[in-house]
């Protein structure tokens, strides 16, 4: 007997341990959300033939008609949907059992019964699949995954701006480099995921309504007055898409690819904060805050490890891996068509939903960190040898030969230089006394240049 299936049964980790946090994107990705979008785009295209005068059998629509064949989508129900899969249990097609459903649903409704012939008109399934899709993928862009970045930026940004004046000691190749702050580090993540946001909701995402290869063979055999480019444009356009007038049977799905690889883009990015945040919080740079009950380790009692990091690290790995199958995959189909893409279109919500899972660990992490400032004082206090690089700029300024040499020789590879031994070294060099001053006033955590502005501007 099969096990019923419950969050500790499902076999996604997305519809079971972390159901909740992904939920959002069930309106849009789950089978349900699927059916009723099909339900959506063949009533659209009913009324767009019951408004086209050159298309005598199909009598324009009541007001109250109108209004009935709307309330049947928007309240499109699970109800439904079980309705619609019962019937493609039976004859084995999913897009032909939405027109069947809707024929009995209209039966009971003079003037939709009268155009029932007309329910999927001229239509290859995909004319109904793309733009279904299509609207599918702009409601989680628009209603789910951007607000969710956006959230995740502004969380960014008011720490960047928290801490825009907490200097700290740069790591290059891992070792000790020039000081920031941390404010500006974050800063720097803030603005990559701005232009990152601002490509994802830059994408154009492109919709189809003609027929079976593309060039409205069935459309003109019935109706050859009938300017169906431009009915197919208008239905499209007023479902919030882009028209696509050059395709074979299936929309190429260039326009997904496209939102599916701006989306890995921002992903990676913030793998990338995730991987510097753990770094951080290793170093002691971060503190996070202890939760109650929460236990770190079975054995460690002291340990608060970065899972949160962790997790969105690892689900944005898994989702990119995803994406960019999808993006490469979803735009070569043979000839006319094939039927790879629809499985892979399928997994959208899968690969959305470990994108928005990242979000919301990255976000949690973000909320738990406090930074510790003496932390990072020491380390600075323990780097003298940062100041090598004004120094030896400085000497280059007033013409002194060989300066970067003298500090390489000076500082390079050595341990413990301290700030007596610049010092001493600063005394003999031969430069305007102002100059010499300025040097002698200088700190690891004061030579951070124009890291607290530009922190503060993010």
């Amino acid at each position: 007997m099969p096990t019923p299936l419950s969050p500790l049964t499902a076999l996604s980790p997305l519809d079971g341990r972390y159901a909740a946090r992904i939920a959002p994107l069930r309106e849009a990705f789950s089978e349900l959300a699927l059916i009723r979008h099909r339900v959506l785009v063949e009533i659209a295209w009913l009324k767009a033939l019951a408004a086209e005068r050159a298309i005598p059998e199909v009598a324009p629509f009541s007001a109250a008609t109108l209004a009935a064949l709307d309330a049947l989508a928007e309240a499109f129900s699970e109800a439904d949907g079980a309705a619609v899969k019962e019937i493609e249990g039976r004859i084995n097609h999913d897009v032909k059992a939405v027109e069947y459903f809707l024929r009995g649903r209209l039966a009971g409704n003079p003037e939709a019964a009268r155009a029932a012939e007309f329910i999927h008109f001229a239509c290859t399934s995909e004319d109904i699949n793309n733009l279904a899709h299509a609207l599918m993928v702009k409601h989680a862009r628009d209603a789910v995954l951007l607000p969710a970045l956006e959230r995740l930026i502004e969380r960014l940004r008011n720490l960047a701006h928290e801490l825009a004046d907490a200097p700290m000691l740069a790591r290059t190749h891992g070792q000790a480099a020039s000081p920031t702050t941390m404010g500006k580090e974050i800063a720097n993540v803030v603005r990559r995921l701005a232009r990152g946001r601002a490509g994802i909701a830059a994408v154009t995402i492109p919709g189809k309504l003609n027929g079976a290869v593309g060039n409205y063979n069935a459309h003109l055999a019935a109706y050859p007055g009938v300017d169906w480019e431009a009915l197919a444009r208008r239905t499209v356009e007023a479902l919030g898409l882009a028209f696509n007038e050059y395709t074979t049977q299936i929309e190429p799905h260039d326009g997904i690819a496209e939102f599916l690889d701006a989306c890995a883009r921002v992903n990676t990015i913030l793998i990338d904060l995730d991987r510097d945040a753990w770094g951080y919080i290793s170093l002691g740079y971060f503190r996070q805050r202890a939760v109650g009950a929460e236990v770190g380790s079975s054995t460690m009692p002291h340990k608060v490890n970065p899972i949160d990091f962790e997790n969105s690290e690892g689900n944005l790995g898994l989702a990119n891996a995803l994406l960019r199958h999808m993006s490469e995959k979803l735009p070569v189909s043979r000839w006319q068509r094939d039927l790879t893409d629809s499985t892979v279109l399928r997994n959208l919500g899968v690969a959305l939903g470990h994108t928005l899972l990242g979000y919301d660990s990255c976000l949690r992490g973000l909320g738990r960190i406090e930074v510790d400032r003496r932390r990072l004082a020491e380390d600075l206090d323990a780097n003298w040898e940062v100041l090598a690089e004004p120094i030896q700029t400085v000497m280059r300024r007033h013409g002194i030969a060989g300066g970067y040499e003298k500090m390489k020789e000076l500082t390079r590879g050595r341990e413990g230089i301290t700030r007596e031994a610049l010092h001493e070294f600063i005394r003999g060099l031969p430069i305007p006394e102002a100059e010499r001053r300025r040097l002698l006033e200088l700190t690891p955590a004061g030579y951070t240049g124009k890291a607290a502005e530009l922190a503060r501007r993010a």
